[in-house]
């Protein structure tokens, strides 16, 4: 099987096809376009085109180069125009018949010593290839949509794959400008191992009426970077394709969050599969269209079922880096901040703290110097509590303890004026637990906010089942006062963001435990492969290991769902102390500071 890959099939024109011709072509590779729709092929040729047409206009290509790229690209009807390809990739629709069906043909066509290559992401690879004559030319080529501008390829053996196919392959796709991640057969492989089940996840987090679609996706872009809301990205990706790979991951692992959430079922059955078909989560202009339209579950803006309270004076109570974030928040969007500690000396380092903040963003140009003196003559240090009582909203952001919090709160009863909103940011403890520490729970409502706090624009708005809608409407109102994005959801473990990222970290853990792929191939295949701005063990290292064994522990604890349990590595590693970048070794080790 060394062979320089100069020829090569794709079977399967439709978009992941087209794309991967693209890339093929572009690197000087012969193409042969194969699909048994004349209008398939023809989208290609004309999807090619247009592309080598905008890659001219942005001086990425001459016109002579363009010419040569079209030439290199031919069609054809009949899986018999393989037969002189070193490497064949099908990208058909995913179903073991239509895929065995392609292979046996080929099986009959291609020379013994060309590689065959599946570009599924569901099912198994062994299983293709023990049905074929030649079982070890057989391997996975996963790319990912869009094919010309994502960079991981999954390079995905069985064990009757012979090592030298898997070299060959790997050293075309470092060829194309690609990054291979080399993994083992099971469903959905790395990146979709782990994206599908957090998608999974979010579907049943809307159809049991937690939090709207659109909270949802904000949710998850605002609050963890990434480029798509899960139930944007299963649109794109297809209900009924992502239906698919779940239902191969469940059997496969038998993992109850891998179990289908019952709505993708109803809407595949139903022809809702999302952006193709123009309505699946979302409504879209026509079939195919990426613009979202409103329809019946479209929110009305700014509809509040009650008046505001008036807010002119925030407390905020603690003295680390949230306290600091939220203070100076509040103070640059123009509220008189009070900064509560546990003595004075605490508060002035928290104020301090802002002072630090605000300097950076003065040498960065993001501020004058007069405003920065302007915000930071609105906050007020306390060593007291009892400062706080005038202000219109209290915020808690003290430790993550909800004894410390039950305690904060029945202070807060007594010192604050009445008709006050009681807001905690706490991100994994039941708001409500804190609500009935006091005498007036209907005035408690969560914020949480995101760290870093100046940066992050999300607030998750939590009520409880007691929270007065007149302190729901305050602080949405307040949020958009202070330029963030408010997401409203229910008091229940982890709320939106931890609620699914968390059970996404936590499964990456098992694929190390499991010793099925590297840190390092996990951290690059989510973030070539899903767009996440971080690797999940570069985040767990960030977060603190710790803090994150904690949160895992709390939704094991809610949910009672074996698949949630924290990963034993998880806990191994935390018992020894190893937490992360705090203390210079977590998954990875770091250089002391």
């Amino acid at each position: 099987m060394d062979i320089p890959l100069r020829t090569i099939a794709v079977v399967g024109l439709g978009t992941m096809g087209t794309g991967i011709a693209e890339v093929l072509a572009r690197a000087g590779r012969e193409v042969i376009g194969i699909d048994v729709s004349a209008d398939a092929a023809g989208r290609a040729v004309a999807a090619l085109e247009a592309s080598t047409a905008r890659a001219v206009q942005r001086e990425r290509l001459t016109e002579q180069e363009r010419l040569d790229v079209l030439a290199r690209f031919r069609t054809f009807s009949d899986l018999r125009a393989a037969a002189d390809a070193e490497l064949v990739i099908e990208v058909v629709p995913e179903s073991y018949e239509t895929k065995q069906q392609v292979f046996r043909a080929l099986d009959a066509v291609v020379s013994p010593t060309a590689i065959l290559a599946t570009g599924t992401n569901a099912l198994s690879v062994t299983r293709l290839a023990a049905d074929t004559s030649h079982p070890e030319r057989v391997l996975g080529l996963h790319f990912f949509n869009p094919a010309p501008a994502m960079k991981l390829v999954e390079v995905v053996s069985s064990v009757l794959t012979a090592p030298k196919a898997v070299d060959t392959v790997t050293a075309l796709a470092r060829e194309l400008g690609k990054e291979p991640v080399a993994v083992g057969d099971r469903p959905g492989f790395v990146a979709d191992g782990l994206l599908f089940g957090y998608l999974n996840q979010a579907a049943a987090m809307y159809e049991a009426k937690y939090a709207s679609r659109e909270d949802i996706d904000a949710a998850m872009r605002l609050g963890c970077g990434l480029p798509m809301g899960p139930l944007a990205l299963l649109d794109l990706i297809g209900v009924d394709t992502a239906r698919t790979v779940l239902e191969a991951m469940y059997s496969a692992s038998r993992d109850r969050l891998h179990a289908p959430a019952p709505i993708l079922k109803q809407l595949s059955n139903a022809g809702l599969t999302g952006r193709k078909s123009g309505r699946g989560f979302y409504t879209y202009e026509e079939p195919g269209s990426a613009a979202v339209v409103r329809d019946a579950l479209t929110p009305l803006d700014g509809a509040q079922p009650a008046a505001p309270r008036t807010v002119g004076s925030v407390g905020v109570a603690g003295s680390g880096t949230m306290a600091s974030g939220i203070a100076e928040v509040f103070a640059k969007a123009g509220y008189d901040v009070v900064l509560a500690a546990r003595s004075p000396e605490k508060a002035d380092t928290a104020k301090a703290r802002v002072a630090k903040s605000l300097a950076r963003s003065v040498d960065k140009g993001r501020m004058t110097a007069a405003a920065r003196e302007e915000t930071l003559a609105r906050i007020a240090p306390a060593g007291s509590l009892d400062a706080f009582a005038d202000v219109d909203l209290a915020v808690e952001a003290v430790a993550e303890d909800l004894e410390v919090k039950q305690q904060l709160f029945e202070t807060l009863d007594k010192v604050c004026k009445q008709g006050a909103v009681l807001a905690t940011t706490t991100s994994s403890l039941p708001v409500i637990a804190c609500a009935r520490a006091t005498s007036r729970p209907q005035d408690v409502v969560g914020m949480h906010f995101f760290n870093p706090a100046p940066a992050m624009k999300l607030v998750e708005v939590v009520r409880t089942v007691l929270t007065a809608d007149d302190v729901h409407a305050t602080v949405r109102e307040v949020c958009a006062a202070v330029r963030k994005h408010p997401v409203d959801c229910g008091d229940r473990a982890g709320f939106i963001v931890n609620a699914l990222l968390f059970p996404y970290l936590n499964n990456a853990v098992k694929m190390v435990q499991e010793h099925y792929a590297t840190l390092d191939d996990i951290d690059a295949a989510m973030k070539l492969g899903g767009g996440y701005p971080m690797g999940p063990f570069e985040l767990l290292d960030v977060v603190g290991l710790d803090v994150s064994l904690a949160i895992e522990r709390v939704l094991h604890r809610e949910f009672r769902d074996p698949g949630l349990a924290p990963a034993p590595l998880l806990e191994h590693l935390v018992a020894a102390g190893c937490l992360g970048r705090k203390t210079g070794r977590g998954f990875r080790e770091y250089a002391r500071r």
